[in-house]
């Protein structure tokens, strides 16, 4: 009988090596074969099914020892037991937004402008934006005096427009702020309803607008606070003390499962839907568009802080670890960025890339 390695078995399947050596300790997708003198695990192709079967409700974070009793049931049995489990999850989610909706209308009562603080800081910037892989350039990026953007589009025919919307509409803010100029959170915010009705605008002519967005992640400083609006899985970090920290998080399903604890990092990380968004800009009424718009934080930042910002072109495509020690590299922002920009080039570079580096000065 054809058998395939472990690595074959797991690149077919979108399982990892790891996550297959966990299964099968959990009697939940044994090896059809292994060899009794090297260990080496070793799976029939018939098997490949019941892998993808595992994956997918991983990926709607079914828990292992329910996964079992579905996988091991007739098809028409586990159909059910899936739908049963789907209902729970809806009754729960329906139960916590009616708690969700109290916390929110409680803390809007108290809601005051977000509070700058501390001297206006200098800085110095850098910016990278590769198209990669890809047959055209979808990303855009902004580094200007006080505002930074990093936008990853998607829609057809490597439509450049969903991105481009996204900075301009933020670009207006990039001007010299003073405790004068107003709540930067409220500016934030119109500005990405600003974005949204370019966007609304643009793809009511579009046949299928279901595929056309992006990603924005803008960081804005006002004296000694960044002001950040994210939505999609871009990503800001704030590099202090040789430590990168990611101040965003990525509206992915695999992020909300993991930080749930229902899925592994390693699962997540070879997953095939791992960069399936769940929340981006988007034209209202095609799924993923949220009407409070984006998150929103206030960071308070000093002398010697790095800001980063990258599309997922940069972060998907290096390992966590490799890309630490570039973000923190002590070195000027264009020399930083360079050599992210060349590792993600090293690394095959398969989608388009967009990066700014920003070091904070007094």
């Amino acid at each position: 009988m054809e058998h395939l390695s472990i690595g074959e078995f797991a690149r077919r399947s979108g399982l990892t090596p790891k996550a297959l050596r966990l299964y099968d300790e959990l009697d939940l997708l044994r090896p059809d074969h292994v060899d009794a003198f090297s260990g080496y695990r070793r799976y029939a192709p018939a098997q490949l099914d019941r892998a993808r079967l595992v994956a997918q409700l991983r990926l709607i974070g079914m828990p292992l020892a329910r996964i079992r009793g579905v996988a091991a049931a007739p098809a028409g049995v586990a159909a059910d037991q899936v739908r049963a489990y789907w209902r729970q999850v809806e009754a729960d989610t329906a139960s916590r937004r009616d708690i969700v909706a109290s916390v929110v209308q409680h803390l809007r009562t108290k809601e005051t402008s977000m509070p700058t603080t501390g001297p206006t800081l200098t800085h110095r910037s850098a910016s990278r934006l590769g198209q990669g892989a890809r047959p055209a350039q979808q990303d855009a990026l902004h580094a200007g005096r006080s505002l930074f953007v990093v936008a990853d589009g998607f829609g057809p025919h490597g439509s450049p427009v969903p991105a481009g919307l996204a900075v301009d509409a933020f670009a207006t803010l990039d001007e010299s702020w003073a405790a004068a100029d107003g709540d930067p959170a409220a500016a934030l915010r119109t500005a990405f309803a600003k974005a949204q009705r370019a966007l609304d605008a643009e793809a009511a002519a579009l046949t299928d607008p279901r595929h056309f967005g992006t990603t924005a992640t803008v960081a804005l400083l006002v004296g000694s606070t960044l002001f950040s609006a994210h939505v999609g899985d871009s990503r800001l970090w704030l590099v202090r003390d040789g430590r990168a920290d990611q101040l965003t998080r990525d509206h992915t399903v695999v992020t909300a499962l993991i930080e749930e604890g229902r899925l592994t990092q390693d699962e997540a990380r070879s997953h095939q839907d791992r960069s399936l968004l769940n929340r981006a800009l988007v034209p209202a009424g095609t799924g993923g568009h949220s009407d409070d718009g984006p998150d929103l934080t206030a960071t308070p930042v000093r002398p010697g802080d790095r800001i980063v910002l990258t599309g997922d072109g940069v972060h998907a495509v290096l390992e966590p670890g490799h890309l630490a020690d570039l973000l923190t590299t002590p070195s000027a922002p264009d020399d930083v960025a360079r050599q992210i920009a060349d590792a993600v080039e090293t690394a095959g570079a398969p989608d388009n890339y967009a990066l700014v580096v920003v070091d904070l000065d007094a």
